[in-house]
């Protein structure tokens, strides 16, 4: 290889680095809360080589913007699932924000705690800080040329349960002096959990958020399905027929109480994939992109 070659792959893998890696990393507290106990390891919440995240001590967003941007982009936070045991950081994290980004989104990608059973408001932990996303985002709108009016939020798996958590409860449960709007304005759920109720849940998502023997309340509660009102934010749903880990039941009983409470919401069912199918089919995320375009988001 000559030096003039030599010379060329280096700036062609300069380049690509530069391009691909995020423009900011956000951390969601100032010292506002101690998300964690004293004397856990620092380096315990680093991302392991397989892509996963298993702790979370300093929960922030990791922002992705379109290359050259010269209007508002519309802006989606990323919830990336894991059965609230772990956060698949890179495969359903990264990797969409990259795909949002290189077609005009501004994407985040949202590091949440996990649920702590020591803590009396368990089941609060997430949905806290997909709150503090939302809302560190549309108060930075402007400076991250971001249409404040068009900010949604995005989960896979147990990160849809998040997701569509936040889209059926966001009265705040976290400080909000300013009172910013934590509302999202769509949301787009990827094989999702939505229920915690018996026939339909994934089990290890609902022991996880809301422990071995729930109270029937908090069951309602966390089911985005029995949560749903005529000012639910537009949806984009997306589930293989066949996933034996989250039962498409999920995303259809939640696509029934959006349809029959006027919401707008469009469906696409694969007959096959399984769980996580996102990682075998890379178009799965082209007709995402139309409808972000036919409901003028995009």
């Amino acid at each position: 290889m000559d030096q003039l070659t030599r010379l060329l792959l280096l700036l062609l893998v300069a380049l690509f680095f530069t391009q691909t890696k995020a423009q900011k990393i956000i951390k969601l507290y100032n010292n506002e809360i101690e998300i964690h106990k004293v004397g856990e390891k620092l380096n315990s919440e680093n991302e392991n080589p397989d892509g996963l995240i298993r702790k979370v001590i300093s929960p922030s967003i990791e922002m992705y913007s379109p290359e050259g941007n010269v209007t508002l982009c519309p802006a989606v936070i990323i919830c990336p699932g894991g059965g609230y045991s772990v956060i698949v950081y890179q495969g359903e994290g990264i990797t969409t924000a990259k795909k949002l980004a290189a077609n005009g989104v501004v994407a985040f990608v949202l590091k949440y705690r996990l649920p702590d059973p020591s803590s009396d408001d368990s089941a609060m932990i997430p949905l806290q800080d997909a709150q503090k996303a939302l809302k560190i985002v549309r108060e930075n709108a402007s400076e991250w040329n971001i249409n404040p009016e068009k900010i949604g939020i995005m989960g896979f798996s147990a990160g849809g349960h998040l997701a569509s958590t936040l889209a059926t409860h966001y009265d705040p449960v976290i400080n909000n002096p300013e009172g910013t709007n934590l509302r999202p304005d769509f949301q787009i759920l990827v094989y999702p959990v939505i229920s915690m109720s018996d026939s339909l849940t994934h089990l290890g998502s609902r022991t996880k958020l809301l422990g071995e023997n729930p109270d029937p309340d908090e069951i309602i509660q966390y089911s985005s399905e029995w949560q749903v009102t005529k000012d639910t934010p537009p949806a984009y749903i997306t589930h293989a027929a066949d996933d034996n880990v989250v039962d498409v039941d999920n995303s259809i009983f939640y696509f029934e109480q959006l349809r029959h409470h006027q919401v707008p919401v469009e469906m696409h069912i694969y007959p096959k994939g399984n769980h996580g199918f996102i990682f075998k089919q890379e178009s799965w995320i082209d007709p995402l992109f139309l409808w972000m375009k036919s409901s003028e988001i995009l």
